[in-house]
Protein backbone atom coordinates (compact mmCIF):
# COMPACT_ATOMS: atom_id res chain seq x y z
CA UNK A 1 0.00 0.00 0.00
CA UNK A 2 1.34 3.68 -0.66
CA UNK A 3 1.14 6.05 2.00
CA UNK A 4 0.34 9.52 0.76
CA UNK A 5 0.54 12.57 3.01
CA UNK A 6 -1.30 15.83 3.45
CA UNK A 7 0.43 19.23 4.04
CA UNK A 8 -1.17 19.57 7.48
CA UNK A 9 0.50 16.05 8.53
CA UNK A 10 3.72 16.43 6.88
CA UNK A 11 4.11 19.92 8.75
CA UNK A 12 2.80 18.00 12.11
CA UNK A 13 5.38 15.56 11.72
CA UNK A 14 8.11 17.56 10.57
CA UNK A 15 7.97 19.56 14.51
CA UNK A 16 8.50 16.16 16.19
CA UNK A 17 10.90 15.46 18.34
CA UNK A 18 13.50 12.82 16.80
CA UNK A 19 12.86 9.91 19.28
CA UNK A 20 8.47 10.75 19.32
CA UNK A 21 9.32 10.95 15.13
CA UNK A 22 11.10 7.86 14.96
CA UNK A 23 7.66 6.28 16.45
CA UNK A 24 5.70 7.54 14.09
CA UNK A 25 8.03 6.17 11.40
CA UNK A 26 7.25 2.61 12.71
CA UNK A 27 4.10 3.16 12.86
CA UNK A 28 3.53 4.57 9.69
CA UNK A 29 5.63 1.25 8.41
CA UNK A 30 3.45 -1.18 10.01
CA UNK A 31 -0.12 0.56 8.45
CA UNK A 32 1.66 0.31 5.46
CA UNK A 33 2.09 -3.51 5.93
CA UNK A 34 -1.15 -4.23 7.21
CA UNK A 35 -3.84 -1.38 8.02
CA UNK A 36 -5.84 -2.00 10.75
CA UNK A 37 -9.83 -1.40 9.45
CA UNK A 38 -10.49 0.37 12.88
CA UNK A 39 -12.91 3.17 12.61
CA UNK A 40 -13.50 6.10 14.53
CA UNK A 41 -17.20 6.58 16.13
CA UNK A 42 -19.81 9.00 15.56
CA UNK A 43 -19.65 8.63 12.30
CA UNK A 44 -16.42 10.16 11.38
CA UNK A 45 -14.85 8.45 8.07
CA UNK A 46 -11.21 8.02 9.47
CA UNK A 47 -9.00 5.41 10.81
CA UNK A 48 -7.05 6.19 14.07
CA UNK A 49 -4.00 4.36 15.21
CA UNK A 50 -2.54 4.82 18.43
CA UNK A 51 1.29 5.29 18.42
CA UNK A 52 1.82 6.42 22.06
CA UNK A 53 -0.24 6.78 25.76
CA UNK A 54 -0.82 10.13 23.80
CA UNK A 55 0.04 10.58 20.40
CA UNK A 56 -2.50 8.95 17.36
CA UNK A 57 -1.93 9.18 13.61
CA UNK A 58 -5.51 9.62 11.59
CA UNK A 59 -5.45 8.96 8.54
CA UNK A 60 -8.27 7.01 5.41
CA UNK A 61 -7.87 3.78 3.67
CA UNK A 62 -8.83 3.79 -0.24
CA UNK A 63 -8.44 0.86 -2.25
CA UNK A 64 -4.22 0.65 -1.89
CA UNK A 65 -3.52 4.32 -0.95
CA UNK A 66 -3.25 5.38 2.61
CA UNK A 67 -3.82 9.19 3.19
CA UNK A 68 -2.00 10.07 6.51
CA UNK A 69 -4.38 13.24 7.21
CA UNK A 70 -2.95 14.03 11.05
CA UNK A 71 -0.11 12.95 13.51
CA UNK A 72 -1.04 14.13 16.92
CA UNK A 73 1.64 14.45 18.98
CA UNK A 74 -0.38 15.00 22.45
CA UNK A 75 -3.98 13.96 23.16
CA UNK A 76 -4.83 17.30 23.73
CA UNK A 77 -4.65 18.06 19.86
CA UNK A 78 -6.23 15.02 18.74
CA UNK A 79 -9.45 15.85 21.36
CA UNK A 80 -9.91 19.52 20.12
CA UNK A 81 -9.81 17.46 16.40
CA UNK A 82 -11.99 14.69 17.36
CA UNK A 83 -14.45 16.87 19.21
CA UNK A 84 -15.30 19.26 15.85
CA UNK A 85 -17.04 16.51 14.47
CA UNK A 86 -19.63 16.23 17.74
Amino acid sequence: MRLIFSDTARKELAVLEQELKSQFIRHLEKIQEAPPRKHMKHGIPCHVEKVTKQARIVYNIKGSQIYILHCFATHKEYERWYKSYK
